[in-house]
């Protein structure tokens, strides 16, 4: 594993009690030194280096990764032609500052994204260094481009930390205690979870959660709160990532877009977690046809390195120059890295994704019918949610048995991490194979065993 050279092994090696002692000097002066506010799961993984699917840590022990550092290492840990393009690019020009300056790359970038993006073209592209930097950026533009200030979002969304995003964001309660009030105008809907129906069977009819989603805007909001001629946008994740996992109806996806049109409202699509072939497409937004005004990437886009974009109509973002800029955003080296992603996702991974998905989620379904505790496996592509219950007659969230998964599959070699409240998410490299998924099956069948 250490050396580049070496056949990448089979399976997880686990050497150490977890954490061994030099991981647990590293946590130690990170309580000392780092932040406490990061969202850490009680498992500790001290990183070192990593390869294609495995990852080692400090003591030596080699994990199989199926996180794939929050669905952001696309083409798997350090790619041999990403790090290539990187090298290159970092030896000839890392940072001229593209909002004062020309570089190529920029205009290439924003050229390829044109060819991809579920947003009609002509597009344009505003580049960022994050997902949340990229939403903040829809909103700006959003506001810019309509005149108009308020937000329709929804709840157990996840669009971002900082404080324009946050008033969308609404997974967690601790996202948000001590910041008092949102910073934006926005109303959350509940999201239409088809597993867990939070809509009326009078609102619903016969479209199920999607149609009780699209009611509740229409019938109330829009009757009582919030008039449809002061909306700026409507943002939703047409996969929802934090929470849950949990992909939209496409009735639901069809609503929202006519509604938009009808009222001139900005259709603003997160696609951060969800883009880049997570799914088995290019964009979530691709298996339902729908387009948006606006989409937001990060994550997957640069296999690693920082960088955020948001796309959008060209006749939309026409605002000013100083109307909104990043020193950093479209560094060159971070857009050699996305555009060596690019083509190795069109040349292969996008349709990998899809097929080791396919085979993922049917031996996932299989453990479903084992355990009773699996009240569902959904999801697209290599991006599939697990969401475990106390039992599926009463279907009753399951978080601790959750957790207890999480911390058992750790010990045992394989990296994987929740989402929402009682789910596992699956969002391995898009390299991951058949045989990867056997190992990572087999290890989840017995942490699962373990922790009953």
């Amino acid at each position: 594993m250490s050396s580049t050279t070496m056949a990448p092994p089979k399976r997880p090696e686990i050497k150490t009690p977890l954490p061994g002692p030099k991981g647990q000097e590293i946590i130690k002066a990170d309580a000392q030194f780092v932040t406490p506010s990061y969202p850490r799961p009680s498992f500790m993984l001290v990183a070192e280096r990593a390869q294609g699917v495995w990852i080692e840590d400090v003591d030596g022990n080699i994990f199989l990764d199926c996180n794939a550092g929050v669905a952001v290492c696309s083409t798997g840990h350090c790619h041999p032609e990403v790090v290539a393009a990187i090298q290159k690019q970092a030896a000839e020009m890392i940072h001229m500052c593209g909002t004062d300056y020309y570089y190529r790359h920029m205009p290439q970038l924003a050229q390829k994204l044109d060819e991809i993006v579920p947003v009609p073209a002509p597009t344009r592209t505003h580049f960022a260094n994050s997902g949340t930097e990229a939403v903040e950026t829809a909103l700006k533009l959003a506001m810019h481009a309509t005149g108009r200030e308020k937000f329709i979002a929804f709840f157990n969304s996840f669009h971002g930390r900082t404080l324009g995003s946050l008033s969308l964001t609404s997974s967690r309660a601790a996202q948000r205690r001590g910041f008092k009030r949102q910073a934006l105008d926005v109303v959350h809907v509940p999201y239409p979870n088809e597993f867990r129906n939070p809509f009326n069977a009078a609102d619903c009819g016969d479209g199920g959660a999607g149609q009780g989603a699209l009611t509740w805007i229409e019938e109330r909001l829009f009757k009582t709160t919030t008039p449809p001629d002061e909306v700026a946008g409507i943002v939703v994740e047409v996969v929802q990532g934090e929470g849950g996992y949990v992909p939209a109806p496409r009735n639901f996806l069809e609503g929202l877009r006519r509604i938009c049109d009808l009222h001139g409202i900005m259709l603003i699509v997160d696609e951060v977690q969800s883009g880049m072939g997570r799914t088995g497409k290019m964009f979530a937004s691709d298996h339902f046809d729908l387009k948006p005004d606006i989409v937001c990437i990060a994550k997957g886009i640069g296999s690693g390195l920082p960088l955020g974009v948001c796309v959008a109509r060209a006749d939309l973002m026409d605002w000013k120059p100083g109307a909104h800029a990043s020193t950093f955003g479209g560094n060159p080296v971070c857009i050699a890295a996305a555009l060596k992603t690019i083509e190795l996702l069109e040349g292969g991974l996008v349709r990998n994704s899809a097929e080791v998905g396919n085979y993922l989620k049917s031996e996932l379904e299989k453990l479903k019918r084992k355990y009773d505790c699996i009240g569902d496996v959904r999801g697209m592509g290599l991006m599939i949610g697990v969401e475990f219950v106390a039992d599926r007659t009463s279907n009753k969230p399951a978080p601790e048995l959750r957790d207890r998964v999480e911390a058992a599959c750790f010990e045992r070699g394989l990296v994987i991490l929740g989402a929402g409240t009682n789910t596992i998410r699956w969002s391995p490299p898009l390299i991951l194979t058949k045989e990867n998924v056997d190992v990572g099956v087999e290890i989840f069948d017995r942490a699962i065993a373990a922790s009953l």
